[in-house]
C-alpha cells in the first residue's frame, strides 16, 4: 500500500514500525483471495506484471511464483523500504514510483494490479488511467480496493460495551480517513470506472473476513498508528483507546474488515 506524507493526505505512514505488522496482517487476510483471482484471470509463466503500491513483498512474491524466471514483475511504491529490506525474489524489480503523479514505466504489461492503494491516492482518476494505459492489447487491469462505507462496522455483532466502543473508534478512524481525502465508497465504483476507461469484460466481486487472528493484529497496529490523531482531534481519549486495545489483545472481539472490492477488465485487443 502506497504511503503519502502527512501533507499529501495518507493517514497510515509506512515509515512507522506498525506498517510491517499491517502488511503481514493484510497478507494473511487477503492474499488467498487475491491469488485466486490471479489464477482465474490467466496470469501465467512469461507474463510481464506491474504491481502498483506493493507495500511489502507478499504480493510481488506470489506474482513471481506465477510468472516464473521467464516473466517479469515490477513492484513499485512511493516508499520502497519494506520492499528492499530483504532481497526480492527473481524476477522482481523494485522501483520507486508515485502512481498519483508519475508517468507509467516504459514498456507494456500483460497484467497490472493494485490492492488497497487507490482509495488513498489524491488523484485516483489519473492513477487509474496511468495503470490502464500501461496495458498491452488484451492485457488485464485488476484493481482491489476497500469500501468502508459499504460495511462501516468493526464488530458486526454489537452486543456489549466493548463492541460498542470498537465501533465508535472505527467511526472515528473513518472520519480521519475522510478528512485526509480518502473516498470511503471507492470500491463500489471500480466496475464503472474500468468500463469508462474502455476496458472490456469487466467483472467484480467482494470479500471481507468477519473474524480472524490477523484481523486483531491489523486492528491493534492501525489503532496504535492513529491514536495521536484520534486524541488530538478529540475523537477518542487515551482511556478508551487503552481499553479497546486490551479487548483486542484478549481476543474478546470479532473484528471485521471493510469489504475489499476486486474488479477487473481487459484492454481491447
Amino acid at each position: 500500500m502506497i504511503p503519502m506524507t502527512e501533507d499529501e493526505g495518507y493517514l497510515l505512514d509506512n515509515r512507522q514500525a506498525e506498517a510491517g505488522e499491517r502488511f503481514d496482517a493484510l497478507a494473511e487476510l487477503f492474499d488467498a483471495a487475491t491469488f485466486r483471482h490471479f489464477h482465474a484471470l490467466g496470469l501465467t509463466a512469461g507474463h510481464r506484471v506491474w504491481e502498483v503500491g506493493a507495500g511489502g513483498l507478499s504480493v510481488p512474491g506470489g506474482l513471481a511464483e506465477r510468472v516464473g524466471p521467464e516473466g517479469y514483475v515490477l513492484a513499485t511504491d512511493l516508499d520502497t523500504g519494506w520492499l528492499t529490506g530483504v532481497t526480492p525474489p527473481p524476477p522482481v524489480e523494485v522501483r520507486r514510483h508515485d502512481i498519483g503523479r508519475d508517468e507509467a514505466p516504459s514498456g507494456s504489461f500483460d497484467f497490472v494490479h493494485a490492492r488497497l492503494v487507490l482509495v488513498h491516492v489524491t488523484d485516483r482518476a489519473r492513477a487509474l488511467r496511468t495503470m490502464a494505459g500501461a496495458l498491452r492489447p488484451g492485457g488485464v487491469l485488476f484493481v482491489e480496493d476497500a469500501d468502508p462505507a459499504l460495511q462501516p462496522l468493526l464488530c458486526l455483532d454489537e452486543y456489549g460495551p466493548e463492541q460498542e466502543r470498537a465501533n465508535r473508534l472505527r467511526r472515528a478512524f473513518r472520519r480521519l480517513l475522510a478528512e485526509r481525502g480518502a473516498d470511503l465508497s471507492y470500491g463500489r465504483k471500480l466496475p464503472r470506472l474500468l468500463r469508462e476507461l474502455g476496458l472490456e469484460r469487466v467483472e467484480a466481486d467482494a470479500y471481507f473476513p468477519v473474524t480472524s487472528p490477523a484481523g486483531a493484529v491489523l486492528e491493534a497496529a492501525t489503532v496504535r498508528q492513529v491514536r495521536d490523531q484520534l486524541v488530538d482531534k478529540g475523537l477518542a481519549d487515551d482511556e478508551d483507546i487503552e481499553r479497546h486495545l486490551a479487548s483486542v489483545a484478549a481476543g474478546r472481539l470479532d473484528l471485521a474488515t471493510s469489504p475489499m472490492i476486486s474488479a477487473w477488465g481487459r484492454r481491447p485487443a
